[in-house]
């Protein structure tokens, strides 16, 4: 039910043409699409993010807003993903993961080469907080 949900919003989003064309040299990008102050949780938002990564594509290391828990939803493709020092896994379309607060991204890209891949990340925050993620050295 939820993986119809998800499908479902981004197929609106992209015919709402809320995803921007890509640029010829992007090889990822990042779309807020949704953000909502949670009027049961005061000081907190939830923001709704569309990674696109291009065959190959991939996302600098990062950490995220020490308020931040996230989950995240493969919506299309394959992605690879490290968070701490954790194992570097495989998701696939309509697989999910979690990060907690303060957690960093070692490894976030396109498992494939050849087909483009898309997740949408959803984020518990601080409402103040409009840095989603920070970019670290390696």
């Amino acid at each position: 039910m939820i993986r119809r949900i998800l499908s479902a919003t981004a197929l609106a989003m992209a015919l709402l043409g809320v995803m921007p064309a890509w640029s010829a040299d992007q090889k990822s990008k990042v779309t807020l699409v949704y953000e909502h102050v949670l009027p049961n949780v005061p000081g907190k938002s939830i923001k709704g993010v569309l990674v696109e990564y291009q065959p190959g594509g991939s996302s600098p290391a990062h950490s995220h807003p020490s308020s931040a828990f996230i989950y995240a939803t493969i919506l299309e493709g394959s992605v690879r993903s490290q968070v701490n020092d954790g194992p570097v896994m495989v998701y696939r379309a309509g697989e999910s993961f979690s990060e907690m607060p303060g957690d960093r991204h070692g490894v976030s890209e396109n498992a494939s080469d050849t087909a483009p891949a898309r997740l949408l990340a959803v984020f518990v925050v601080d409402t103040g907080e409009t840095a989603l993620t920070t970019p670290y050295g390696n």
